[in-house]
């Protein structure tokens, strides 16, 4: 059985809780608008999977937020000089106290706040270019095991407390792993069942399905 450690999953339903407060029919808790500071991430990142397991392409107009879902498009505006630009959500970040948004290179460029690195931005989504806050799905990674009959077993033992209890199969070059997860229709409920899994003495990874 592959584990993570305490710590890891400690952060894992930090940032859970933190996007708790999104997940609701809105996008953002005031709207579909949120102000902030935005930054942008270029060289270091370029050609390298994004958390949408798109690889990031610092020539695209794309960035991370921290919980929209992925595909949605945004109106980015720098408040400080009145430019704005259109980018679409592939990946999460940033996770620096403050900052709402991280920029491509070309779309830190187009609001011309390469050199600056940091700026206070508008974001509005773009919703009928966009899915619903609604539609995200998450699900609660319990084990991960190489042999196809440990997965069948902790299936079996889960489903007595919990429904959605299925195995994901990821294939490698050299080998198979058969991953035990639960359905999550909301980052709440995710957040709950996860809380409740830790409890029992499991060790989860909380996933959003994209």
């Amino acid at each position: 059985m592959m584990l993570i450690t305490n710590k890891r999953v400690f952060y894992v339903v930090c940032i859970i809780f933190l996007l708790s407060s999104c997940a609701r029919m809105e996008y953002f808790p005031k709207g579909d608008i949120q102000t902030g500071l935005a930054s942008w991430y270029g060289p270091d990142f370029h050609g390298k999977e994004t958390s949408s397991k798109e690889i990031y392409n610092m020539y695209d107009m794309t960035a991370a937020h921290k919980s929209l879902p992925f595909g949605t498009h945004v109106m980015v505006t720098n408040l400080e000089n009145g430019k704005s630009v259109m980018v679409r959500i592939n990946d999460r970040g940033p996770f620096v106290k403050g900052r709402i948004i991280d920029l491509s290179y070309s779309a830190a460029r187009i609001l011309d706040m390469v050199d600056q690195g940091v700026v206070k931005v508008r974001i509005e989504v773009v919703e009928d270019m966009s899915p619903l806050k609604s539609s995200q799905r998450f699900s609660i990674q319990v084990g991960a095991f190489v042999f196809r009959e440990n997965a069948e077993d902790l299936k079996r033992r889960l489903e007595k407390y919990y429904k959605d209890v299925y195995i994901a199969i990821f294939k490698t070059t050299n080998q198979t792993y058969y991953r035990v997860r639960i359905k999550a229709k909301s980052v709440d409920l995710a957040y709950k069942i996860a809380q409740d899994l830790h409890k029992k003495g499991f060790t989860v990874i909380v996933l959003e399905e994209y």
